[in-house]
């Protein structure tokens, strides 16, 4: 595989939820095509929305555009648009998290957006050579009949791409213990673990998603850096944490990037991937995640390798990513941009 000079580098990108990826002009094309009704009917009004508030303004958002993506197409082309886009930045594999519980509850048949998710999984690998693999994330508060299902559903779809479950949605309202049995479904149906810990709750949080959860991998984790022991745990055991240093912003679970905890986790030891999270509730891209990390510290190499520690896809596709990163010349990387 060869890169243009816009990719700078190759990158991984393990924490992106695809529904956060959606830019005003595509859904507000998904909506008219659905006759659905946005909080907004133009471009600039929807733009003017999505500047992220606060978390509950997020989750407001959040409400209020998801239920726009209600068939198989819309599912599809919100993962290929998003790979074409990630493609610019250097992305050769991502594992994109989806919440099928949700649109389910609206009435769309679980197959329909499983089928439509993985197609574009398909489709965004011919189109624009990126290897895509899914977790599925179960919402915190939706019911744990749903966080069963949920599971049973991915371990059904593990041939058609799907790769973990995550745990998402309000983690300082609902801990990450009751839903173990999901986890313990995934796990037995050969999935990994890979669920939000350590964002807007504390280190109790992480701890909870380890031994409960069985995590593989934790999505966020910074607050990690409040218990030296369970930063060292993390460090020894080389348990990746998926950080998204724009979104921590928007999100003000750090006040500013020089603040950043991701400086502590890599001065421990700890393996730190970096991603996007919500990249266009967010305004960023994974240039400017990358980019980000890069000045605190995080070389564009380490990036990519402490991304593919924490893949949770098969051994042939984990070679093929080892191959791209190994011929790439990380001697020379481009500047600070990351793009």
């Amino acid at each position: 595989m060869t890169f243009a000079n816009a990719a700078g580098y190759p990158k991984i990108e393990l924490h992106v939820h695809l529904e956060a990826t959606v830019r005003p002009s595509t859904l507000l094309r998904i909506a008219r095509r659905n006759g659905f009704t946005l909080p907004a009917d133009s471009v600039e009004g929807l733009t003017e929305l999505y500047h992220f508030r606060d978390f509950d303004h997020f989750i407001e958002m959040w409400i209020a555009t998801t239920p726009a993506l209600q068939k198989a197409a819309d599912f599809r082309q919100v993962v290929v648009d998003y790979a074409a886009e990630a493609a610019r930045f250097g992305c050769v594999y991502m594992e994109a998290i989806f919440t099928p519980a949700e649109p389910a509850i609206r009435g769309v048949p679980w197959e329909e957006v499983l089928d439509g998710y993985c197609n574009g999984g398909e489709e965004a690998r011919e189109r624009h050579g990126v290897e895509v693999r899914f977790t599925l994330d179960i919402p915190r508060g939706f019911g744990l009949d749903l966080a069963d299902k949920t599971a049973e559903m991915g371990v059904a779809y593990r041939e058609r791409g799907v790769v973990g479950l995550g745990l998402g949605g309000r983690e300082a309202e609902f801990p990450p213990e009751p839903y173990a049995r999901a986890f313990a479904i995934g796990r037995a149906g050969g999935l990994g673990s890979a669920p939000h810990a350590g964002e807007t709750a504390g280190p109790a949080s992480i701890r909870g998603a380890l031994d409960a959860l069985k995590a593989d991998r934790i999505r966020h984790g910074i607050r990690a850096v409040e218990d030296a022991a369970l930063l060292c745990e993390l460090a020894e055991r080389g348990i990746v944490c998926d950080v998204t240093p724009i979104s921590n912003l928007r999100t003000r679970v750090v006040t500013s990037l020089a603040e950043h905890p991701l400086r502590q986790m890599i001065a421990a030891g700890v393996r730190c991937s970096i991603s996007t999270d919500d990249p266009a509730l967010f305004d960023t891209d994974l240039g400017e995640d990358c980019a980000a990390a890069a000045s605190l510290g995080l070389p564009p190499r380490d990036m990519y390798f402490n991304a593919l520690a924490g893949v949770l896809c098969d051994g042939a596709t984990r070679l093929r990513l080892r191959a791209i990163g190994e011929a790439f010349d990380w001697g020379t990387p481009p500047d600070s941009s990351g793009v």
